[in-house]
């Protein structure tokens, strides 16, 4: 293995694989598989996942809803995503905690930094729900963060395509993709990648980020032994 500890970021709309909304069963489950896998090989494994498939904070703004009330709600929508996981990863024989940074002592425990490394230490899959716990932060910055909180060694952003593109290949054919760029090219160029705040801080804290499509089984291993798929920003 390439690397000794990653964060894979998901955004809520992969789970929804074909369907408009909600959770696709079959995708989480492909999901836990190609986890599994990586694992097995003695990877550690830390998670956050979007909401986007079941609320989506700026979209309910535009609506005329109040933003941090909005983003409060699309943080509870992660951690029906991160339930949905932790489920699947458990029915394939994975050992998982779910961290939350809002308190929900029923059904997950509190985000401490220590023991979620403690966690990972233990051969445990780390999921982290709810964001930052804070409204105006997205997910791609809670991955951010929680990846320089627990050391990681790279964030691995799972999308539906198999990198960074000149332009969306989805709406342009033209497009061409970047094996490998630099921060400073992606500021440069205005290429959408993570939020800025996200992407600031993994550049100053020098993490570099991994775009490829976890929608392809296999993809996700071949990143964690180190082959050049996807694009590799650093």
């Amino acid at each position: 293995m390439k690397y000794k500890r990653i964060l894979l970021k998901l955004s809520g709309e992969s789970l929804m694989g074909e369907k408009q909304y909600g959770i696709d069963n079959e995708r989480v489950k492909q999901y836990a598989i190609d986890i599994k896998a990586v694992h097995d090989k003695g990877l550690e494994i830390a998670i956050v996942i979007g909401g986007g498939n079941i609320f989506r904070g700026l979209s309910a703004e535009k609506s005329g809803m109040d933003r941090a009330q909005a983003d409060y709600m699309g943080m509870l929508a992660t951690v029906i995503n991160s339930m949905a996981l932790q489920d699947a990863l458990e029915k394939v024989g994975l050992k998982t905690r779910l961290l939350t940074a809002i308190k929900m002592e029923q059904i997950c425990e509190p985000f401490i930094r220590r023991r979620a490394v403690r966690h990972l230490e233990k051969g445990r899959i780390v999921i982290f729900g709810a964001g930052t716990g804070n409204p105006y932060f997205t997910t791609d910055s809670a991955a951010a963060l929680r990846a320089i909180e627990i050391k990681a060694d790279a964030v691995l952003k799972g999308t539906r395509v198999d990198g960074i593109y000149t332009a969306d290949p989805e709406k342009d054919p033209s497009a061409t993709k970047y094996d490998e760029i630099s921060f400073r090219e992606v500021y440069a160029k205005g290429l959408n990648v993570m939020d800025m705040t996200a992407f600031t801080l993994c550049e100053e804290n020098q993490v570099p980020i991994i775009v490829f499509d976890m929608n392809k089984h296999g993809n996700f291993m071949k990143i964690a032994n180190g082959e050049p798929i996807g694009t590799l920003v650093k």
